[in-house]
């Protein structure tokens, strides 16, 4: 075959440039030849931690719902409360139980219907036992009016019972809770003044016995929870907790709350003393922690967001994977609904971005 000159150059010109083109730069890698018959690998999955607990208490909702509040979603669009809870990234719902509310609410057929709602949408339930006809907390451990003049060993016998029927009417229902907590923020006991922990140790282990005991005869695989206010105080824990295991109580799950807005040193400080805190419950007990309510003002979003996020990534650092989620308490309450101003809904009835960490 015969080629001109020009040709010729232009040929020679091509393989210059294609030969350039292949050669790696200097300091640059090498790339070795693909092997045919060794499949390349895809890269690796993205794996979403689904077992993270990210939940809420509303228990409040339908006695709002009663007075005709209404939810929106971020869009105004109105919402049915659970739905936007899952929608805004929960995975979880805690409903409190009372034993004989002066009205309804939380009792037996409410919390029922609370219960069938989150069960119907996929979410986990925590059942929390006040084991009072109204408020129980840090600064009131009230008897219910029925129990108030029982002697101990009857005392015991009514926080079984009453637990028992609860449980059993919602297994009758078709509920299966994941978690039951006996005994809302015990910092000093329940069922004052006979289980007052600070009075009498060995009556309030008792009745954290009992109603562990009563929870495991009819879910046997709940965890069951003891839970302590004030996350960040590490000796109210240790005190509470050796008491209990020095008393022989068992327990699965070691629950927290935590609201900085009642704290000094700021939430970045609070934070920091929860996470120790939480490190040393896991190793003094063996026994995980979880964050069972927080709240931060709700016209302080952008706040209450870092806060939020903080904690959430500091609950996932525990060690060993033993900090199992985060419930924020009422998120849903709005227009100062019954005085509480710790909420993340806005006047308008939607979520602010204080919640935005759930969705992550």
């Amino acid at each position: 075959m015969n080629l001109n000159i020009s040709h010729f150059r232009y040929v020679c010109s091509v393989l210059i440039i294609l030969l350039l083109a292949c050669k790696p730069s200097v300091g640059g890698p090498i790339l070795s030849p693909i092997n045919p018959e060794k499949p390349v690998s895809p890269e690796k999955p993205v794996i979403v931690d689904t077992n993270f607990i990210k939940g809420a208490d509303i228990s409040w909702v339908t006695e709002m719902e009663s007075k005709g509040i209404k939810f929106y979603n971020k869009n105004s669009v109105q919402t049915e409360c659970f739905a936007l809870m899952k929608e805004i990234g929960m995975n979880a719902i805690r409903i409190r139980v009372w034993v004989n509310p002066t009205n309804k609410w939380n009792g037996i057929e409410d919390v029922i219907a609370k219960c069938v709602r989150a069960k119907n949408l996929g979410l986990k339930l925590l059942i929390d036992f006040h084991y009072s006809d109204n408020w129980a907390d840090p600064g009131k451990q009230t008897k219910p009016a029925a129990w108030s003049s029982a002697a101990f060993p009857v005392l015991k016998d009514s926080l079984k019972n009453h637990t028992l029927f609860v449980l059993t009417q919602l297994k009758n229902a078709g509920i299966d809770p994941t978690w039951v907590q006996i005994g809302n923020e015990t910092d000093d006991g329940i069922l004052w003044p006979e289980g007052k922990a600070s009075l009498n140790m060995q009556n309030f282990a008792q009745l954290i016995s009992t109603g562990y005991d009563a929870s495991k005869s009819i879910f046997p695989n709940a965890k069951v929870m003891v839970h302590v206010s004030n996350a960040y105080n590490n000796t109210l824990f240790r005190w509470i907790f050796d008491g209990l295991k020095n008393n022989g109580v068992k327990w699965d799950i070691i629950g927290m709350s935590l609201y900085p807005s009642y704290t000094t040193g700021g939430w970045q400080n609070t934070n920091n003393l929860c996470l120790q805190n939480m490190n040393d419950m896991v190793e003094r007990y063996k026994t995980p922690v979880m964050m069972v309510e927080i709240g931060m003002p709700w016209d302080n979003a952008t706040e209450a967001n870092l806060f939020i996020q903080d904690l959430i990534n500091k609950v996932k650092s525990v060690n060993g994977n033993n900090g199992l989620g985060v419930f924020y308490w009422e998120p849903e309450s709005y227009n100062n609904w019954q005085g509480y101003s710790l909420g993340a809904f806005d006047n308008a009835g939607k979520p602010t971005i204080a919640l935005d960490p759930f969705l992550k």
